[in-house]
């Protein structure tokens, strides 16, 4: 419920001078968090954090072909608040969330306004362009001042043609120059706090990246719009040659809102939800929406065994698949590629027939999702998608896009619309980081973006190391498809790239904790159902675990170290995961987070040899209340989960 957006008189009055000088100061709700903007021949902002200089001054700016001139004379200035409830449709960390700001908007007369807020957590700004006739934006400057040095988990890109997987590198902020370039999000360390650059509400745009300047500043730049493309495959269209603008528009448009997230503790990072809160509230009936689990083809190659069938993409296969999900309650199965010629939708392979895997699915409470790539989509998207919900299928993997200028962006909203016109899902692949989609199209569920799994079947980068690093980075974003769940597991020593049959660095146990710590509301199970069917502790495990969560509660948490959080589901289970990286140490479990009561705690553990076998685990079930203090053992590269129900 809205408790008040109001304009706040007393804030007006103390700053009626600053107005005159054109100084404005915007404070969090409790005031620990400072905006200082100052407007002269140009706009400079710096942010405070508890009374200290948190990010120095750094000019913004924002020029189109419509603008009345160049100047910043202001013409209207006001500061509001908001307190409100939201109750997202797909519960990705809580069933609410308390969306509480303070926001400052400047019109200016030039035509354009400028809002900032600020929340406990973190400021963000964007533009708004009032013009009533058709122009482009020339240039959109924003610069992050920071202290030259502090540290920086920087996901450095060569160029904006990519599918944003990358490994996140650890610099000195003051080493990040102009060669740096990088996608989002980015974590940065300053004077003891974290704050992360992202952006929401990117819809008729491009998207925002970053460079360095060399002297603590880092600056955003864009992808500018194509000038000359080409289709070089059946997945890729490369940009040879860009415009001079970044966008074209045809009237008055919002602008996508630039966030830095702070966070005081890197807990705190964990349950920062402002991409969220900045994306565009959704409308339009999205009740149909269901999260789950998915049974995943592509990581392991279709390459099943100790059946009475031959193995791979045919109709028997995916009926395993599908035997398997309604053996453990798994709600998807996804059809990755091969199921259908990649240049036709239409034609789908030999010894597939979709519509026989739907009927067998629908019998046996499991449903249907296809892969796509993004060109064909493209091309066959007024006739596919109307078959595909006559079909049955729920949901569609959208592949390949690579790219987040204007032209791009615009194919993921339209995409977005389509599918929740036919009821489907969307799970976006070799995708730009999500920016609120949840929010905005409930239906897109998840997307990649991000160096997953799937990268173990080629080389040994998805360790410890990186996996206790994305929960503060990527996924702070938005849900990200990393597709968990191997059960091949190996310590640095034992580990090889078998893409047939993948294993995974780190223990059992740091795979089934990904299942908790891991955010994404169509939820993969990677591995094959061989390896499944001959793990039922495991399964145990996998089968209660839900997809979305109605609370989160971090328990500890260090970048690139170690994270441990509490998760509660629907039904009110408890879930605890935990994750190191390549050092062994001990966590401390507080249950304080759990009400009143008893409750049945079972754990899945790292084994006395996990060090040397990464398949080594054990089980324990102890009882529990919110006075309980564990210690959770972590060997390295290892994992803890729990499961807790009330007695």
């Amino acid at each position: 419920m809205l408790k008040h957006i109001i304009a706040c008189s007393c804030l007006i009055s103390c700053i009626s001078h600053a107005f005159a000088q054109k100084k404005y100061t915007l404070s969090s709700p409790d005031k620990t968090i400072v905006i200082n903007l100052s407007i002269t021949d140009s706009i400079t902002y710096a942010v405070s954090l508890d009374g200290k200089e948190l990010m120095t001054t750094a000019p913004i700016t924002f020029h189109t072909t419509a603008d009345k001139n160049a100047q910043w004379k202001v013409s209207k200035a006001q500061i509001t608040a908001k307190d409100e409830i939201l109750k997202p449709v797909v519960q990705q960390k809580s069933a609410e969330l308390h969306d509480h700001y303070n926001q400052l908007h400047i019109d200016f007369s030039n035509g354009l306004s400028l809002e900032w807020r600020a929340y406990n957590n973190g400021i963000a700004w964007h533009w708004i362009a009032n013009h009533k006739t058709a122009y482009t934006v020339l240039n959109e400057q924003a610069l992050f001042g920071m202290d030259a040095d502090g540290r920086a988990w920087y996901p450095q890109e060569e160029s904006f043609f990519s599918h944003n997987e990358r490994q996140y590198k650890n610099y000195r902020i003051d080493s990040i120059d102009e060669k740096k370039l990088a996608s989002l999000p980015a974590l940065f360390d300053v004077k003891g706090a974290k704050l992360l650059i992202t952006e929401a509400d990117l819809f008729n745009y491009a998207g925002l990246w970053l460079r360095g300047k060399g002297n603590g500043q880092v600056q955003g730049v864009f992808p500018h719009y194509p000038k000359e493309k080409k289709i070089t495959s059946d997945r890729d269209e490369r940009v040879n040659s860009r415009e001079d603008f970044i966008a074209r528009i045809s009237g008055p448009q919002a602008f996508p809102w630039r966030i830095v997230m702070i966070a005081r503790t890197d807990k705190d990072m964990l349950t920062n939800q402002l991409p969220y809160q900045l994306g565009r509230p959704a409308t339009g009936d999205y009740s149909w929406v269901k999260p789950g689990k998915v049974q995943w083809d592509w990581w392991h190659y279709n390459n099943v065994y100790g059946v009475n069938f031959r193995a791979g993409i045919n109709n028997d296969t995916y009926k395993y698949y599908i035997d398997f999900a309604a053996k453990y309650g798994i709600e998807y199965v996804l059809l990755d590629e091969g199921w259908c010629d990649t240049r036709d939708l239409l034609k789908q392979s030999p010894g597939i027939n979709v519509e026989e895997l739907v009927a067998y699915a629908r019998a046996r409470k499991v449903d249907i999702l296809l892969w796509t790539s993004w060109l064909v989509l493209d091309k066959q998207l007024d006739t596919i998608l109307p078959l595909f919900q006559q079909w049955g299928i729920k949901g569609i993997k959208v592949d390949f896009m690579q790219r987040d200028d204007q032209d791009m962006v615009n194919y993921y909203e339209k995409v977005s619309k389509a599918a929740a016109a036919h009821h489907l899902l969307v799970d976006f692949h070799g995708a730009y980081k999500p920016t609120g989609w949840l929010r905005t199209y409930p239906n897109v569920m998840t997307s990649e973006g991000v160096l997953g799994n799937e990268i173990s079947k080629f080389a040994g980068s998805i360790d410890p190391e990186h996996t206790t690093t994305i929960p503060f980075t990527r996924m702070a974003a938005g849900p990200m498809d990393f597709t968990p769940g191997g059960m091949l597991n190996a310590q640095k020593n034992a580990w090889a790239a078998v893409p047939g049959e993948p294993l995974t660095l780190g223990t059992r146990c740091n795979q089934l904790a990904m299942y908790v710590i891991y955010e994404s509301p169509l939820q993969m199970l990677c591995d094959m159902p061989t390896h499944y069917y001959r793990e039922p502790e495991a399964m145990e495990f996998l089968q209660a675990v839900p997809a979305v969560w109605t609370n989160t509660v971090p328990l500890q948490a260090k970048v690139g170290d170690y994270v441990a959080i509490a998760r509660q589901a629907a039904n009110g289970d408890w879930f605890v995961g935990a994750m190191t990286d390549w050092t062994p140490r001990e966590l401390e479990l507080d249950c304080s987070f759990l009400p009143e009561g008893q409750y049945r705690m079972q754990v899945w553990k790292d084994g006395p040899n996990a060090d040397r076998n990464a398949k080594d685990f054990s089980q324990e079930t102890i009882t529990v209340t919110n006075t309980t203090k564990l210690t959770m053992p972590l060997t390295k590269g290892g994992g803890y989960v729990a499961r807790l129900t009330r007695l």
